[in-house]
């Protein structure tokens, strides 16, 4: 399978025309090692079905660990271990107090860093930069998630200037990602959603992230590059607003927690969709055959003559995924994203 050309991918993402098949992702996030001893079988599957967008994911600081060859990259300019029995990442409490916001700010991490940038060959494709913790997630990556939705009400003036902070230190990252490896779009995350719901109110999210989301986008626009956004759970409630913002692609309308139908109805052809197959479900419990009807519903519900659809999983693989499965995934995806492109066309 021959991947799409770059201005190809970038038509379909701008609503321009859909192609001769729908665009294919999902080696962006499967790694052919969880598949144990059929490693070897998912690494020929997914070079057959070679994904038509490669991302190339940045050296951004970490909170407390630094490079060798600079102590001062880094969001916290203090060591802690990590507690004993601490139940996950969004129980750590790495700012115990926002007494200690002046001398973060004053000692953030240069967007300068040369090991910033990745080693890159040759362009051939559409090209992403990528990282994870947009600003929700930076935010309770740091507080903690309970100390993080709280102090929405408790401290907002000093989630503006951290978010403030973060978005100048984005900005830079993506003028540098755009010059040195002709980046065409940022993939970053920020999990908004539950399960059942959003995180927070839209009094919360226009307040605290639309206007920084705004900046950002607007930044990368200014440089010809799209942004795409992965956010976990149901976002139906932010959707307009991100659309309003000109979020470019959203990722991965997650199945059980929206109405996909509903969803590709009401904002089809307003933004991309990266639809993610579902890794909770079928994947995991599935037949070859379920998945494959699974890549049929969802190109029959998102596919669109202006393009903006794009298929990949919801998530990582894990291991619990079938090889069968994805054998029938890629195939299913390829040969009925082209029957029903030529359909549409």
């Amino acid at each position: 399978m021959e991947y799409f050309a770059c201005e190809q991918i970038r038509r379909i993402i701008d609503g321009k025309g859909i192609e001769s098949r729908i665009p294919l992702t999902y080696d962006l996030w499967i790694d052919p090692a969880v598949f144990g001893q059929h490693e070897k079988t998912a690494d020929a599957l997914l070079k057959e079905y070679t994904g038509d967008v490669e991302s190339l994911y940045l050296g951004m600081p970490g909170i407390f660990d630094t490079p060798n060859d600079d102590p001062h990259y880094r969001y916290l300019s203090k060591d802690k271990a990590l507690a004993e029995g601490t139940a996950g990442l969004d129980a750590v409490i790495a700012i115990d107090d926002w007494t200690e916001l002046p001398d973060i700010l004053a000692d953030f991490p240069s967007a300068e860093y040369p090991g910033l940038i990745p080693q890159a060959g040759p362009k051939s494709r559409y090209r992403l930069i990528h990282w994870w913790y947009w600003l929700f997630e930076r935010l309770w990556s740091l507080r903690g998630m309970e100390n993080a939705l709280m102090n929405f009400y408790l401290y907002p003036g000093q989630i503006h200037q951290l978010f403030d902070k973060l978005t100048d230190f984005y900005c830079r990252v993506l003028e540098r990602g755009k010059s040195e490896l002709a980046a065409d779009g940022l993939f970053i995350s920020d999990d908004i959603g539950t399960q059942k719901g959003p995180f927070f109110s839209l009094d919360i999210f226009r307040e605290f992230f639309k206007p920084y989301y705004k900046r950002l986008i607007d930044k990368a626009h200014a440089l010809d590059m799209h942004v795409w956004m992965h956010t976990c759970g149901n976002i139906e409630l932010f959707l307009p607003d991100l659309i309003e913002i000109g979020l470019d692609v959203i990722h991965p309308i997650q199945k059980y927690t929206m109405d996909e139908a509903e969803i590709a109805k009401k904002f089809g052809g307003q933004i991309t969709f990266w639809v993610g197959f579902d890794v909770q479900q079928i994947i995991p419990y599935g037949t070859p055959q379920e998945v494959a009807q699974e890549v049929r519903h969802l190109v029959d519900t998102f596919a669109r003559k202006d393009g903006r659809f794009m298929l990949t999983l919801g998530n990582g693989a894990t291991p619990d995924f079938p090889i069968e499965s994805l054998q029938a995934l890629l195939k299913t995806s390829y040969e009925y994203g082209r029957k029903k492109a030529a359909e549409i066309r």
